[in-house]
């Protein structure tokens, strides 16, 4: 778990990149392009909202556990054990999601688009080839429970006891400055893969690669920092009060990579598109 600021204005943009940082998260991106392509072609406008439904039903669950852990547990405090081994998770999950990825972008045939790998994905089987609106949103609620994520809604009603407004009201509006990050990135996701998909071409094949490589790339070098940080106290250190400024630098590499993808598949599109 992540160790939050206590001030009010560094506190939400915090939450909100945190939000925007899991929407990122490989897994979401893996799970967000099979239900989009499930949904293709027989309901693309469902296709286009899938990120967004999926990003509602998983944010409920973390509003509804930060509420209720708010509600239940006054004057808790997380365990030591339990940050450390939230750290450990996720370390191993970030470095198996980097290596999957990595690993797809390598064995992908140049033709070919390259869709993002994930590990939760794999757990729900047939329950991710949904074609409802609220089975895509169940989906998402179903990703909430793990131990990352309860973990941080966890820590929302922790941070909700610890200021002057204190209570249920505080985590909630915490855990809705997560959910609205998460929305934001999971929705332009699922929108961006409906229009990769509809295209089905060079530029597909380039942004999707470009993507993948982002998302690897990204998730080894979050894994080797919190290791750092795990193993030295002297990193640890120097990390104490960066939370929002690694966060953003995070956000801003991967929103990035969506615009550098596609801009790049046009740059190599067009000599083709001259000589066609």
């Amino acid at each position: 778990m992540e160790s939050l600021p206590l001030d009010s204005p560094s506190l939400v943009a915090l939450v909100f990149l945190l939000g925007l940082k899991h929407g990122f998260d490989a897994d979401h991106l893996a799970t967000i392009d099979g239900l989009t392509r499930f949904n293709a072609r027989s309901r693309p406008r469902l296709a286009r909202l899938c990120g967004t439904l999926f990003s509602l039903g998983h944010g409920a669950v973390v509003l509804a556990v930060a509420v209720g852990a708010s509600l239940l547990s006054r004057g808790w405090q997380a365990p030591e054990w339990l940050e450390l081994s939230g750290a450990g998770i996720s370390i191993l999950f970030l470095l198996g999601l980097g290596v999957l990825n990595l690993g797809a972008v390598l064995a992908a045939p140049r033709d070919a688009v390259v869709r993002p790998l994930g590990l939760k994905g794999r757990w729900l089987g047939r329950l991710a080839e949904v074609s409802h609106p609220a089975g895509v949103a169940l989906v998402g609620a179903l990703f909430a429970l793990s131990f990352d994520t309860l973990s941080q809604a966890a820590l929302f009603a922790v941070a909700g006891g610890s200021g002057a407004g204190g209570g249920a009201l505080r985590a909630a509006g915490l855990a809705g400055c997560f959910v609205l990050g998460m929305l934001v990135a999971d929705g332009a996701n699922g929108f961006w893969i409906a229009r990769l998909i509809a295209r089905a071409d060079g530029v597909a094949r380039i942004a999707s690669r470009v993507m993948a490589l982002a998302v690897a790339g990204m998730s080894l070098l979050v894994a080797a920092y919190g290791l750092a940080r795990l193993l030295s106290p002297r990193i640890e250190a120097w990390g104490e009060g960066k939370e929002l400024l690694l966060g953003a630098v995070v956000v801003t590499v991967m929103a990035a990579s969506f615009v550098v993808g596609l801009r790049l598949a046009r740059i190599q599109g067009a000599p083709a598109a001259a000589r066609g």
